[in-house]
């Protein structure tokens, strides 16, 4: 059992930055592979950006690549906590969705159905 949470979103220009936070708990968290993902009205949910457990190895979707960046923050001390961000720059009016943090459970990084844990979404908004 793990839960996910995020914060961070918003409204903001385009041209601008956001950086959306995921803070995750449960047992042994840390050494899980997370992802964001997002959903925009009237789309389907789609990868947005992972980072792997162990090396920190990261991919992202072609459309957000040299705009986004995740990277995670381990609790030194517990194990069962960990932080995840994703910093977005340049932002565009088509990344307007609301951005999920999930917990990879196996297979590929990209497919939604791949995580078991998800928070509620965050809400961003960029307007042109």
């Amino acid at each position: 059992q793990a839960q996910v949470a995020e914060s961070g979103g918003g409204l903001v220009q385009a041209g601008g930055s956001l950086r959306l936070s995921c803070a995750a708990s449960g047992r042994g968290i840390s050494s899980y592979t997370m992802g964001w993902f997002r959903q925009a009205p009237g789309k389907e949910r789609e990868f947005v950006a992972v980072i792997v457990w162990g090396n920190d190895d990261t991919y992202y979707a072609d459309s957000v690549k040299g705009r986004f960046t995740i990277s995670r923050d381990n609790d030194q001390t517990d194990n069962d906590k960990t932080m995840v961000y994703l910093q977005m720059n340049n932002l565009k009016p088509e990344d307007t969705a609301v951005y999920s943090c999930a917990v990879h459970w196996f297979g590929t990084y990209d497919t939604a159905r791949n995580y078991n844990y998800w928070g509620q979404g965050t809400q961003v908004t960029v307007s042109s």
